[in-house]
């Protein structure tokens, strides 16, 4: 059996524990609430308080894995329905990503993370809440996913971002902070097709090669070729897309000494100062002069810590940080509790 295979499994007891409990022995219903008041609408649709009130697939499929991990059906149900409503829209099971209150849907293009954060939500749902319509529903997109959406790299079988504008002559522009490990590990239990694990490597591969600027940090945006580039196309950034690769790694058991590195050299050299920077350039090494969010000061304690895991120091989470570092926050405290790293809080 591979490694892969043998992680898949072990992921997937973890997640069946915590599917069981629920979040009453693992997380505090009082985040969820928190976090519905101020950014999930009665209507299920999530705010994304910092880009003007838009929703996007993203948000919609975070709150989904919120919901199922707080045990909370009536609001799964109305985030999914708002979510199938207003982006499944298009004329295949992926999402529309991008919704504005004015306009409704302003980019019909789909983005491949929101659409397994929603594929992987679902399929949490049918197995917490024993639904069928929702693993129906969870298999359609991850199909999609699996036959619109690969495309074969010099590097192996890698994910569009989107189904249109990523695949051209001049090479293949991919987003690593899509491979969300622990998604692709689970609907690959559901979907059982071999591209899921043959994706996976190629991510891990990819990020071996992925290394820029003063502390071998992965951008946000790559272009592949015969080689692995920093995308000209965006801003040759280590920024809030990319500062999840570490995270996916962790809550899906493939991280290694090696993978985690980049991470901990640039958390590490910041480490005991009061600033954290957001973001670091990595054309010309500068940082960011805005302090990071407190969902990526808990994200860099638990690498810097690895493999040991400690209280979080850095203070409570104040839901006035807006949309994304909330769910930074509450994503890491969730995906620390799943590994096991039970002294998240």
């Amino acid at each position: 059996m591979a490694i892969i295979s043998r992680k898949i499994i072990a992921h997937g007891l973890i997640a069946s524990a915590l599917l069981l409990f629920g979040a009453k022995a693992f997380g505090s219903e009082t985040e969820w609430s928190l976090f519905k008041q101020n950014f999930v609408e009665p209507n299920g649709r999530v705010v994304d308080t910092g880009q003007g009130g838009i929703s996007h697939s993203e948000g919609q499929g975070y709150a989904m894995l919120f919901a199922v991990y707080y045990d909370d059906p009536a609001s799964f149900g109305n985030i999914w329905q708002w979510t199938k409503s207003n982006l499944q829209v298009r004329s295949d099971n992926l999402l529309s990503w991008r919704w504005a209150p004015q306009s409704g849907i302003t980019d019909k293009n789909n983005a491949s993370d929101g659409d397994l954060l929603v594929a992987w939500a679902l399929l949490r749902a049918s197995n917490k809440w024993h639904e069928p319509a929702y693993l129906q529903a969870s298999q359609k997109i991850a199909r999609d996913i699996r036959e619109k959406l690969l495309r074969k790299a010099p590097q192996g079988l890698v994910l569009l971002p989107g189904l249109e504008g990523f695949d051209k002559p001049k090479g293949i522009t991919i987003n690593l902070s899509y491979w969300i490990f622990p998604a692709l590990d689970e609907i690959a239990q559901a979907d059982p097709a071999p591209e899921w694990e043959e994706l996976s490597k190629t991510g891990l591969t990819i990020l071996q090669y992925a290394n820029f600027g003063r502390w071998g940090l992965p951008p946000d945006w790559l272009i592949l070729t015969e080689q692995v580039a920093p995308s000209d196309y965006f801003p040759e950034r280590f920024g809030y897309e990319a500062v999840r690769i570490p995270l996916y790694l962790l809550w899906s058991r493939h991280e290694s000494a090696a993978l985690l590195k980049p991470y901990k050299q640039f958390w590490e050299y910041f480490k005991g100062a009061r600033f954290l920077p957001a973001w670091a350039n990595l054309k010309n090494d500068s940082v960011d002069s805005y302090d990071a969010s407190l969902g990526v000061r808990k994200l860099a304690q638990w690498v810097l810590d690895y493999p040991n895991s400690y209280a979080f120091r850095g203070g409570r989470w104040d839901v006035s940080q807006g949309y994304y570092a909330s769910v930074l926050y509450l994503l890491t405290g969730m995906a620390m509790k799943e590994r096991g790293s039970w002294l998240a809080r």
